[in-house]
């Protein structure tokens, strides 16, 4: 048994964290109290709850419902930064040495480019002196128009710098009805620019969904929980595998879960029925994830604590998960080598 203080003390990875969904509770209170935004409650409990309570509603547009109450509250560069530089500074605070968080900057009412310049800025700050870093994954939105003006975006940022904080493009948003297919132009600008592409595939119909981001140039699946319908079990609880899960298994295609999120949309029915268990016992490249730190009431710590309960990993298949999450990272090559060292240093120091 992994407790939560010991998932604390380990050094950790996070590669699906979505920023207008890990805000601080005072700061909502503090940005709609500026801009005017009329939130369900002041009381600092009850906001928690209503947050708490959109996730745990069984359906994923009511929980999209949420960001109503924190998207609005980023429309300024100001408070786009203020709420990249905190999560920095707790993610840190939880023991997370590197992380990717994403956003989408054609949310926030501004030029695209400002916003992701104060995103990264933020970033940026929030880890200066702290053991961390934070890059950014620019999300356009599959629902709407702008995803091949947000990746020549995305692009631009590459070519500027590629050591500026953009590591990767996503299509993000409701999916159902929404497939990767569907932003060919985008997808192709952003494999031109030599963008990393990651791709959202969680809701129905997940496997045509997962199939149509890999053929359309995913290097990693945002969730892909719903790989387990192509999955069956074996008398020993073994997992046999389908033709497009054994594709993913054995080209180490990432998969970005979400745990107590997947339960929590109705992905699967509790954190015991989830399939990061035995995707990690079969050899998939799966990660342990938050994808939004305040609706889900999760961190890190507490997701990796929650899984390793959940499955009884062992210390040592909780380090897998981690080095999962280094070889999955769109981090440099000498970082990747720096942060897969110091995960084996100290999970074998903590065994």
């Amino acid at each position: 048994m992994i407790s939560l203080a010991t998932a604390r003390e380990l050094p950790k990875l996070l590669l699906h964290d979505h920023l207008d969904g890990g805000l601080r509770t005072s700061t909502i209170l503090e940005l709609a109290e500026q801009s005017g935004h009329r939130l369900p409650s002041t009381d600092p409990d009850e906001l928690v709850a209503y947050f708490r309570a959109g996730a745990d509603a069984g359906d994923i547009l009511r929980y999209l419902e949420t960001f109503g109450h924190t998207v609005p509250l980023l429309q300024t560069p100001e408070a786009l930064h203020r709420v990249a530089r905190e999560a920095a500074e707790d993610l840190a605070a939880d023991g997370v040495i590197y992380a990717e968080v994403r956003f989408a900057p054609e949310l926030h009412g501004m030029a695209l480019d400002a916003a992701i310049e104060a995103v990264v800025g933020g970033f940026a700050d929030g880890g200066a002196g702290r053991d961390i870093t934070v890059n950014t994954i620019v999300c356009a939105m599959r629902t709407e128009q702008r995803s091949a003006e947000v990746a020549e975006a995305c692009v631009r940022w590459l070519a500027s710098d590629r050591e500026a904080g953009v590591v990767a493009f996503d299509l993000a948003g409701a999916e159902t009805g929404f497939p990767p297919s569907d932003h060919l132009e985008a997808l192709a600008i952003a494999r031109a620019g030599l963008a990393r592409v990651t791709i959202h595939a969680s809701e129905p119909p997940g496997l045509e969904l997962i199939a149509d981001a890999l053929r359309n140039g995913a290097e990693r699946i945002g969730h892909g929980v719903r790989l387990i319908e192509d999955c069956s079990f074996d008398g020993d609880g073994g997992l046999l595998l389908g033709p497009l899960a054994r594709y993913v298994r054995d080209r180490q295609v990432p998969l970005e879960l979400c745990p107590s999120c997947n339960v929590q949309i109705g992905a699967v029915l509790t954190l015991a029925d989830h399939p990061i268990g035995p995707f990690l016992r079969a050899g998939f490249n799966a990660s342990i994830n938050t994808d939004n730190r305040l609706m889900s009431g999760v961190s890190v710590s507490s997701e990796v604590a929650d899984v390793a309960a959940a499955f009884d990993l062992s210390l040592a298949e909780v380090g897998r998960a981690q080095q999962n999450a280094v070889a999955a990272s769109f981090a440099s090559h000498a970082m990747k080598a720096v942060l897969s060292a110091r995960v084996a240093s100290a999970f074998d120091a903590a065994d």
